[in-house]
């Protein structure tokens, strides 16, 4: 806990020196949806478990209800997460809030949908937040982070290009902390990824099926010299090579250790943030 704080608090001050140091220091842990099997996906309960054990990132998905207010919901329908049935779009945020989230094994519990405002409120100064599908949003996730003092404290990330976006939101982007997904294929080269390298963004999101290992280790020493770092994901195949957290359970050091040591991990994002955390700590790579 006393990390993170010391991080948020870089963060604040200074966002590059966070980075600077997570590059030399330590890994950062990224929970997605937050600690879902301990409670609900996108739940404040969850958010708050990442905060009790000592993630760094918790990573929440935000869509827009018909009468047009942001809550924590990673499909377009309810159906899958919640008590109830039908597209998000064709609920009004009091019908949301009469639902109730269903956990990973897809019981119903007592958990409610939370907004993403009450979400930013619980995590001000306490945990970065990756906001997923943030570039559908991103007019209104600014305003929300504006009005909760949280502009510094986290994370919009898409995979379409920086001037489409930029065309589309104007200089809010400039205002917020912008991270690229870069999907790279077994035929893609540094050249064809230099342009977003050149962005000179804090973090860059990379998310493929497969891809050559030559490819991150040139991506990891263009970025050497700077305060940009490279998060990879451990969740599924497709967008972790393999290298995933079910894989990690009986070999650890073949799939964390590797995206860490010859991929160039610098944040990891996970379905099981306590195991990560727990392997990372025993590798002196986590406080």
């Amino acid at each position: 806990m006393k990390t993170i704080k010391l991080y948020l608090f870089l963060l604040l001050l200074m966002l590059s020196q966070v980075f600077a140091m997570a590059q030399t220091v330590e890994v950062l842990v990224a929970a997605h949806r937050g600690d879902w099997r301990n409670y609900a996906e996108n739940s404040i309960e969850a958010i708050e478990s990442c905060i009790r054990m000592g993630v760094d990132v918790v990573e929440i998905d935000v869509a827009k209800t018909k009468d047009g207010h942001l809550i924590l919901m990673h499909d377009r329908t309810v159906d899958r997460a919640t008590s109830g049935k039908g597209l998000v779009s064709d609920f009004t945020l009091a019908e949301i809030q009469k639902l109730r989230l269903r956990n990973g094994l897809g019981s119903i519990t007592d958990f409610k949908i939370p907004t993403f405002e009450e979400a930013m409120i619980v995590a001000k100064d306490r945990i970065i937040v990756d906001v997923d599908k943030a570039d559908e949003y991103m007019d209104d996730v600014y305003e929300i982070l504006k009005k909760t003092g949280t502009l510094k404290q986290a994370f919009v990330k898409s995979d379409k290009p920086y001037n489409q976006l930029y065309r589309k939101y104007g200089v809010i982007l400039e205002k917020m902390i912008f991270v690229p997904v870069i999907r790279p294929h077994k035929e893609t080269t540094i050249d064809s990824v230099a342009v977003v390298l050149n962005m000179e963004c804090p973090v860059y999101e990379i998310s493929f099926a497969e891809a050559s290992k030559e490819l991150f280790q040139q991506m990891k020493a263009k970025l050497q010299n700077t305060a940009s770092v490279l998060w990879f994901n451990s969740l599924w195949d497709s967008n972790s090579g393999g290298y995933t957290d079910d894989k990690a359970l009986t070999d650890p050091n073949g799939n964390y250790g590797y995206l860490i040591d010859t991929l160039g991990a610098r944040i990891i994002q996970t379905d099981r943030p306590a195991y990560l955390l727990e392997y990372l700590r025993k590798k002196g790579l986590h406080d």
